[in-house]
């Protein structure tokens, strides 16, 4: 068994405090006896202000909350799946990049994944709506990626990922046995989708899929919905935030359910490749 933590937070447009609120989770976290720490997408910054939040965002090199979590990771010994950032990339257009990157104990990169699918929609949510364009600040990632931990092979996908089953279809193909999938989803959506689908994903893929979520209203002025999850590869969930604010929680990861699932249900092995 491999015990995890999730951190549901509440991230807003001051990048200092995230940063000290990520560095508490991380205390909690390896004082819990967790060996890792899922935290959610733009874990550092979240502001829909792009002029505003240009102030704090550099290279990933220069990053201050990345290099505080490499700092925090060797202080603790605890791998960090610090759920993503925005950075400027290498050349490009002037988008960012949002970005997932897997800390070891050491303080070292051992995984980088950006954003494939930009969570470009109009929302109708009892008339109000919602207009999102993420693709008009973000650039696409374009590479699967996947990584060796103490939960064995993780592959990985952020938030609006979720709904697109080729990438996870790849990502089962490469037998991940857990899925980091950190969100911040949005609550009309959450409320219709997030279980469905999460669970549906753990399923297919026969694996763990941990998502860990930004909850509540934020200063930006988006509102979040909250419930990370643990949902294990027979889709069942092991742990569920809710909504009630951020902190830390736990789970308990057994290698032994996955291929338990594996060789009752072989849908990976009995998966074909269909043509037109």
């Amino acid at each position: 068994m491999t015990r995890i933590a999730l951190y549901q937070a509440n991230t807003g447009i001051d990048l200092a405090a995230n940063i000290a609120a990520l560095e508490t989770a991380v205390e909690e976290a390896a004082a819990g006896g967790a060996q890792m720490l899922f935290t959610p997408e733009m874990s550092s910054l979240l502001d829909r202000d792009r002029k505003r939040a240009a102030v704090s965002v550099t290279s990933e090199g220069e990053d201050r909350a990345l290099a505080a979590m490499q700092v925090a990771a060797k202080a603790h010994g605890i791998w960090i799946a610090l759920g993503s950032i925005a950075v400027r990339p290498d050349g490009g257009d002037g988008r960012w990049a949002n970005r997932s990157l897997l800390i070891t104990p050491a303080g070292e990169i051992a995984a980088r994944y950006d954003k494939i699918h930009m969570f470009d929609v109009d929302l109708d949510d009892g008339g109000s709506g919602e207009s999102w364009r993420e693709s008009n600040g973000f650039a696409s990632g374009e590479d699967v990626v996947t990584a060796d931990t103490p939960l064995g092979r993780i592959g990985f996908a952020i938030c609006y990922d979720m709904r697109f089953p080729a990438l996870w279809e790849e990502l089962g193909n490469r037998r991940c046995d857990a899925i980091a999938c950190p969100a911040s989803f949005t609550r009309p959506t959450g409320r219709a989708h997030w279980h469905l689908l999460l669970r549906a994903r753990a399923v297919e893929a026969s694996a763990y899929v941990i998502a860990a979520a930004q909850v509540g209203e934020h200063e930006d002025g988006r509102k979040t919905y909250g419930h990370s999850l643990v949902v294990d590869p027979w889709g069942e969930v092991l742990l569920d935030m809710g909504e009630e604010g951020p902190g830390v929680g736990f789970a308990e990861i057994d290698p032994a359910r996955i291929a338990e699932v594996r060789r009752q249900l072989p849908s990976l092995a009995n998966r074909r490749t269909l043509t037109k």
